[in-house]
């Protein structure tokens, strides 16, 4: 059995918080420039150049991507053959994140209550999502998810006899309506199958990928290439300005569900496509 100490989740999930919200992915990075490459209207163009030198700055003065620094939402595998020492696994994980969001200088956006709307001043608590997997290793990932995008997310219970076609179309709607609320360009993740809340963590999921990934099954391969033309035609652009990048990536997790059900959640998340990850 391997021992993992409580601080040492800790001090990792606290760095993880302040490396996610000011370091981005070179997947994403990359993705900005190849979007230069196809973007035709100057007002695209010129956003996208923003993008970029925002990230420079970010990076080299560890300063936060964007001034909403999101729920920190966890994801954790551990192994069967790992115990955390010197305390629970949860508590060194939401202690952590309110210590990375104080020492990081992160803003805290998370109220007590949904109604009675009072901060608890150090964005805890964190949602945590845990798999106990085969092995003896702890890997943690901290996705920042910010609440523009998020309010721009939706789950839908369609029929079975809706299709491919339905699903499609109910993606594409929902980043239509959505315009420049979630900061386009945007990853679109689309949860499929389960029941009402599994494809929305499904969604949610998918955004971990990597920009440029390939589905490994052709048929979804084919789906999400399709559905990011689609969006892509919807001339919403950079920051909603108009052009051709309205999406720099669709992603999508499948998951099997009830003969009478087919549920479908499309997570949407803005162009600062923030995670960090760690094994310990």
């Amino acid at each position: 059995m391997k021992e993992i100490q409580f601080e040492t989740i800790k001090d990792a999930v606290a760095k993880l918080c302040i490396d996610a919200n000011c370091l981005l992915g070179d997947d994403v990075v990359q993705a900005f420039k190849d979007g230069l490459k196809i973007e035709e209207s100057p007002a695209g163009k010129d956003i996208l150049n923003q993008l970029l030198d925002n990230e420079q700055i970010a990076r080299k003065e560890m300063m936060p991507i964007c001034q909403d620094t999101g729920w920190a939402v966890v994801w954790v595998e551990m192994g069967s053959g790992a115990r955390v020492q010197g305390g629970e696994l949860y508590d060194a994980i939401q202690q952590g994140v309110a210590k990375g969001y104080k020492d990081g200088y992160l803003r805290k956006s998370i109220v007590k209550d949904p109604l009675r709307r009072e901060n608890t001043k150090d964005n805890t608590p964190a949602i945590i999502y845990a798999d106990i997997v085969p092995g003896d290793g702890l890997e943690i990932t901290v996705q920042p998810k910010g609440g523009g995008s998020e309010n721009m997310s939706e789950v839908k219970m369609l029929s079975a006899s809706d299709g491919a076609e339905g699903i499609k179309k109910f993606v594409v709607d929902r980043v239509a309506r959505s315009k420049a609320n979630p900061c386009p360009p945007v990853i679109v993740g689309v949860g499929i199958g389960g029941t009402f809340e599994k494809c929305a963590m499904l969604a949610k999921h998918s955004l971990l990928r990597e920009i440029g990934s390939v589905h490994p099954d052709p048929f979804y391969a084919e789906m999400e290439k399709e559905l990011l033309e689609r969006v892509n035609k919807l001339g919403i652009g950079p920051q909603g300005l108009g052009g051709r990048v309205t999406a720099l990536a669709v992603f999508i997790e499948a998951f099997p569900c009830h003969i009478a059900t087919m549920p479908c959640a499309v997570n949407i998340n803005c162009h600062a496509a923030r995670h960090q990850s760690v094994t310990l």
